[in-house]
């Protein structure tokens, strides 16, 4: 684990991927874009789910497997999309780069890409189950540090299952080091 001594951040290794732009060129889009991703998120299905369980009709199935079906039907949909060659809309966002390492609120960039104190907008291919794009504004604190302005709340959680599933990852290779 590394920390940035000035901002006292703490990061691990991360190996992620976003495509971002400045925020001012198109913010207006790139409102309307964060907006809809959460709510894509929300599929009918995703809908479906919630109001079958707010009313209480799911209370003898297995969550389990409720929540395994439910996976099934948007990968059959996802394929039945990718067959008809429906791809989602998505803005153009014309900045591509490597994330080397995040923090609960931090992404840190590979190379150094960043305008200091710029705000932009962003998304990272998040690897959780099921896989999704993240959308965030994030801040350039310097050349390679941001930190994360805005995100949704249920990716904020996925976002921080992920930076905890990280760690793990870093403690068992320093132990692994060790011994």
């Amino acid at each position: 684990m590394e920390a940035i001594e000035d901002q006292n951040v703490r990061l691990v290794n991360a190996p992620l991927s976003i495509v971002y732009d400045h925020k001012d060129l198109n913010e207006e889009e790139f409102e309307r874009e964060f907006h809809s991703l959460n709510e894509a998120n929300d599929d009918p299905i995703g809908q479906w789910l919630k109001v079958a369980k707010a009313r209480g009709e799911t209370k003898d199935s297995d969550p389990l497997l409720l929540n395994l079906l439910v996976e099934l039907h948007r990968k059959l949909d996802s394929l039945e999309r990718t067959i008809k060659d429906e791809a989602p809309a998505r803005v153009s966002l014309i900045n591509e780069a490597l994330i080397e390492q995040i923090g609960y609120e931090h992404i840190q960039m590979k190379e150094p890409e960043l305008e200091i104190g710029v705000l932009y907008y962003g998304r990272i291919d998040l690897p959780v189950h099921p896989r999704r794009d993240v959308a965030i504004f994030f801040t350039a604190i310097n050349e390679k540090l941001a930190k994360i302005t805005k995100i949704h709340d249920r990716d904020t959680k996925e976002w921080n299952t992920y930076f905890t599933s990280r760690e793990r990852v870093m403690i068992r290779e320093m132990r692994g080091k060790n011994d």
